[in-house]
């Protein structure tokens, strides 16, 4: 059975998509902030597991880290509306860096939207 991952290129696609959103991140200081470790690699690592999996990939974001649980582990950082739209921006980039189909795009934006707003927990 073929999943969605499966359908836009497996972990090719989703690497593509995440380095672009880092490269941004790196050089976007108000979301940067939202970044403690001083090398983002094992960020880009996470989220690229993560949604692997969340689109039908490996299970080894679970494996490692267990059961997601993003507004928790999100809960300790202050997320603006600011920098969900920053966030969504770079991941945007992304999206746009891995050529899906206006189908696929459209599947995966709806989710990255989705997920940034549900993120948010300050309002200014």
């Amino acid at each position: 059975m073929s999943t969605f991952y499966d359908e836009i290129g497996g972990m090719d696609t989703i690497r593509t998509i995440v380095h672009r959103f880092y490269e941004g991140v790196a050089t976007d200081d108000p979301l940067r902030a939202l970044y403690p470790e001083e090398d983002l690699g094992p960020a880009e690592e996470r989220l690229t597991l993560f949604l692997a999996q969340y689109w039908g990939g490996p299970t080894t974001y679970s494996e490692r880290r267990g059961h997601p649980r993003l507004r928790m582990r999100h809960a300790p950082y202050a997320v603006t509306p600011d920098q969900r739209d920053r966030w969504l921006r770079h991941m945007r980039d992304g999206l746009d860096a891995a050529g899906l189909t206006p189908e696929q795009d459209e599947r995966f934006w709806t989710y990255l939207t989705y997920a940034a707003e549900s993120m948010v927990n300050q309002l200014a």
